[in-house]
């Protein structure tokens, strides 16, 4: 039975190499996967779901007025599972295509992202995954801080300094966000 997936975790828990692993299980069985990503994670290159360990792989570029679900109908031979990658980033339509994919096409989603943004407020896409998801999963991390779960992402300036406030989306990594405990968020030890 096909389900929608939302696996989601702060900055660092892994979310992008697990989207590598299971692409690669199903690979490996011969089973063909639909790999997505948002067309605004630009750090690397559009279209590709990279690690920050190093592993890649080419995905399809989500933009705001992609279809998911007629990309995935369209497709030509059998998709075993349908991978997005930075689901935080799509719109309520895009997610119900996601709901569309699982129930009409009969084929797994396993949507990967953030749920809160560094002000811990819900993105779209993170909300309607709350919403919709049959099965919802944390990815867990460490503090960067301290030796406590991190549950949120604290945005720092070019200097180091806490930002709290600004646009909800700022594409970075590791030089523009960390991944932190509730306490930590507030009094950062920087």
């Amino acid at each position: 039975m096909a389900q929608l997936y939302f696996r989601y975790g702060a900055m660092n828990s892994g979310k992008s190499i697990e989207i590598l692993k299971v692409a690669h299980n199903y690979e490996e069985q011969n089973k063909s996967v639909l790999i997505f990503t948002s067309a605004l994670d630009n750090r690397d290159e559009v279209g590709y779901v990279k690690s920050r360990i190093g592993i890649r792989a080419k995905a399809t570029a989500i933009y705001s007025d992609t279809d998911v679900y007629a990309l995935t109908a369209s497709c030509q031979e059998k998709i075993s599972c349908v991978l997005i990658d930075e689901v935080q980033f799509l719109n309520q339509d895009q997610i119900l295509q996601l709901t569309k994919i699982v129930d009409e096409l009969r084929i797994p989603v396993m949507g990967f992202g953030l749920k809160n943004d560094f002000r811990n407020e819900l993105f779209e896409g993170s909300k309607y995954m709350l919403l919709y998801a049959d099965k919802i999963e944390e990815m867990k991390t460490i503090c960067w801080f301290c030796e406590r779960k991190a549950t949120m992402n604290l945005r720092v300036n070019e200097n180091g300094t806490p930002v709290y406030s600004g646009e909800q989306i700022l594409i970075g990594g590791n030089d523009t966000y960390y991944p932190v405990c509730r306490k930590c968020h507030a009094n950062p030890s920087l």
